[in-house]
């Protein structure tokens, strides 16, 4: 595609309200509206006054009745909150998170979807998309029936796309390791089938087909995207047809330069730069986040820490710094290492600048992520509440000192940008839409 289209599109981003999937859309979207195309974000409100300075149009939704009482939400707060109040299921093994914390999530984004579902029409209606772009995991039936093409992007990890020679989703197994898969698909049935009819059979009343089996979420006629490096994707295991794109990465450039302190730069030899980061939403665990920033605190390095939606009850050491939110793809390309909880902006971002990583998940996906970048060699699983001080401290050392490693990251990196995934994905979603205009004529 060129970079200034003959006819110009309306394209409508609908991204679940955390931060991964809504700055994952931000960046398509801001190619896109640089192409002159115009971009409409029906994002969640608590994301109000943050998308417009950047050029985009805010149309946005509730996901539940609003209370009036409340004080001004940060962005993504309802899911903040949820974080928050369910971290002590974290602490099991992933088959019992199934009931305690994978099926409530689900059918949270269910009552989202459904409460929403006028509202979203009433956007659909008013500016009449070109064409219409989902990064969630769960349908939202307006979408589909637009009578404009749609366009889904997986931003978890790509084991969401099913198959039977690769481990299931959420899981954190391992690939060459089949023992626990089907006990597993036998407990996500049984705690998710009586969601699922319920959810199949109300988003084929708003006039969708039925949805496919364990799935709360439609695929594409048209396009679907995935945002995964070729160097940790399940292609071969689990070959996509035609409809599927792989893009390696999808960084964002709107983020604000960082220009690191100079006590970083002028640093006791021997010593590196680290990123701690456990997200958006696992910074609401503070706990783990001290515990972590406190081992950290034993060393020579220096850390940059994003600090989360709780950053005024963080504690930093001498050899750090660090705010609440930082510029992630500015930070990553100036460090050695990368501690993450293994959501797949930041394993993804991270493997885009080829740092290697240190991963500790928390929920959802970021267990396959974190088992995906140990089993492909670019980095150490830890475990997220049984670590010991001194195994974090000698899996930095072991990862800083791996020579080969860093080169082999920094290669891998270098092939990723070449391909450049951003705009990948801008050029698949212009011309979906240039398509459907081509055919109303």
């Amino acid at each position: 595609m060129t970079d200034q289209p003959t006819q110009s599109l309306t394209v409508l981003f609908m991204p679940e309200s955390a931060y991964g999937p809504t700055n994952q859309c931000i960046g398509l979207g801001k190619v896109l509206l640089d192409r002159g195309h115009t971009v409409v974000f029906a994002a969640e409100r608590s994301w109000e006054g943050k998308l417009a300075p950047l050029g985009f149009v805010e149309a946005l939704v509730d996901l539940a009745e609003p209370d009036p009482d409340a004080s001004e939400d940060a962005a993504g707060q309802f899911w903040i909150d949820f974080i928050h109040e369910t971290a002590p299921e974290f602490r099991k093994p992933t088959i019992e998170q199934l009931s305690s914390f994978i099926q409530p999530t689900y059918q949270a984004l269910i009552d989202g979807a459904k409460y929403c579902e006028p509202q979203l029409r009433a956007i659909i209606a008013e500016h009449r998309p070109d064409v219409l772009v989902e990064d969630n995991v769960v349908t939202f039936p307006a979408l589909l029936s637009s009578g404009a093409p749609f366009v889904r992007i997986v931003s978890c990890n790509p084991l969401e796309i099913r198959g039977d020679d690769i481990a299931p989703t959420f899981s954190g197994y391992a690939a060459d390791d089949r023992s626990g898969w089907d006990a597993f698909l036998a407990e996500f049935d049984r705690t998710h089938q009586e969601t699922w009819d319920s959810f199949n059979a109300w988003v084929q009343e708003q006039g969708t087909p039925p949805l496919p089996r364990r799935d709360f979420v439609h695929t594409s006629d048209v396009a679907n995207l995935y945002v995964y490096p070729e160097e940790l994707d399940y292609a071969d295991a689990r070959p996509l047809d035609g409809s599927w794109h792989r893009i390696d990465s999808s960084v964002r450039e709107t983020d604000e330069d960082y220009e690191l302190p100079e006590s970083f730069r002028e640093r006791p030899e021997g010593s590196a730069i680290i990123y701690l980061s456990l997200g958006s939403l696992g910074g609401a665990d503070i706990d783990l986040l001290q515990r972590l920033i406190d081992a950290l605190a034993k060393t020579e390095h220096r850390v940059v820490v994003s600090m989360g939606p709780r950053a005024d009850e963080v504690r930093l050491a001498d050899n750090m710094v660090g705010a609440a939110i930082v510029p992630q793809t500015k930070v990553i390309p100036q460090v050695d290492l990368v501690i993450t909880h293994g959501g797949n902006n930041t394993t993804t971002e991270s493997l885009h600048f080829g740092k290697p990583m240190i991963v500790l998940p928390l929920f959802w996906d970021q267990y396959d992520n974190a088992q995906r970048v140990h089993e492909t060699g670019f980095g150490r699983r830890l475990s997220t509440y049984a670590f010991t001080d001194e195994e974090l401290i000698g899996a930095v050392e072991e990862l800083l000192a791996d020579t080969a490693l860093r080169d082999r990251s920094a290669r891998v990196g270098a092939a990723i940008r070449e391909r450049d995934g951003l705009r990948r994905g801008a050029d698949i979603i212009e011309r979906v839409g240039l398509e459907h205009l081509a055919q109303r004529g």
